[in-house]
């Protein structure tokens, strides 16, 4: 109960923070919702519309909904642009968005806002061109206008599969998915007093020999819940007597560790039923983002 509470009071804030930009500008200000895919990325890049990294387009994903594609495969810092151009077009200005992504896209998002949410960037006039980005219209802003992001297995505190070598270690993107380096990429706390909101998947007892605690069969609770350090350790649901639980909202876990500054969890796996894939049709731990993304980012 404590942490939806908690939740509330973050959205209340975060709409007050709306309201202050005054009646007029509210008036023609549009919202958004950014998609941001994770490893093995198949949307066209460029393409808002293409969703076929998630699942069939039609269904409900929050208000003005676009797929922000990346290739997945490639350093997130090669690819982020991509990222920064969709930010650009459609949270600047009197534009607002909500941001859901999923596993790698975390290490995506909390790059851009920790290395460019503090810059200057033109505002633009959310009509992207064929390359993916908009036209100015006028002005300039610090950073972007981001309402909270909501994460599902969140890749950002790296995965023990990129360590162990279960993933190709040819791919660039597999070299940042490593616990340390993932850690050490940007300052996980550094999100411009964006909330990330934290979904954690424990159907995962296909690699469990690899992965500490809990997982979602790619990346375990100290990443997917946004537990801080250089290294990730073994986190679980309160009915395991034999390993540290991951809590709720922005409580430190069992054996005193913090999370990330203003990373929440919002939902832990405790009856293990959602593991780490979309399957083409929002499965996995991403149907309870999609969720709440439809009841929420309106």
């Amino acid at each position: 109960m404590a942490q939806r509470n908690e939740r509330k009071v973050r959205k209340l804030l975060s709409w007050a923070a709306v309201a202050a930009v005054g009646v007029a500008a509210v008036a023609h200000a549009t919202n958004y919702s950014l998609w941001i895919n994770g490893r093995n990325g198949s949307g066209q890049i460029a393409n808002y519309a293409d969703f076929s990294y998630w699942g069939p387009s039609g269904v409900n994903a929050g208000v003005n909904k676009k797929s922000v594609n990346w290739d997945g495969y490639h350093h997130v810092s090669d690819q982020n642009y991509l990222i920064r151009n969709a930010l650009d077009c459609y949270c600047t200005g009197t534009n607002w968005c909500y941001v859901a992504v999923h596993s790698a896209g975390n290490l995506q998002i909390g790059y851009a806002l920790s290395l460019y949410g503090g810059t200057t960037r033109y505002i633009k006039n959310a009509t992207p061109g064929g390359d993916g980005t908009c036209g100015n219209s006028g002005g300039t802003q610090t950073g972007w206008n981001i309402k909270w992001v909501d994460v599902a297995g969140g890749a950002a505190g790296g995965s023990e599969l990129a360590d162990a070598g279960d993933w190709a270690i040819s791919e660039p993107l597999v070299s940042d998915l490593k616990t340390a380096t993932a850690r050490a990429l940007y300052d996980h706390s550094s999100t411009r007093a964006t909330w990330f909101n934290m979904y954690a998947g424990a159907n995962g007892a296909l690699y469990s020999f690899v992965l500490p605690g809990q997982d979602d069969e790619a990346i375990a609770y100290h990443s997917s819940g946004g537990v801080s350090g250089s290294s990730g350790a073994s986190f679980c649901n309160p009915s395991d007597w034999f390993c540290n639980n991951l809590t709720l909202g922005t409580a430190k876990t069992e054996n005193g560790k913090a999370k990330w500054g203003y990373h929440s969890v919002a939902f832990r796996d405790d009856g293990q039923a959602y593991n780490h894939y979309t399957n083409g049709n929002w499965a996995g731990i991403v149907s309870k983002v999609r969720a709440d993304m439809e009841t929420n980012a309106k």
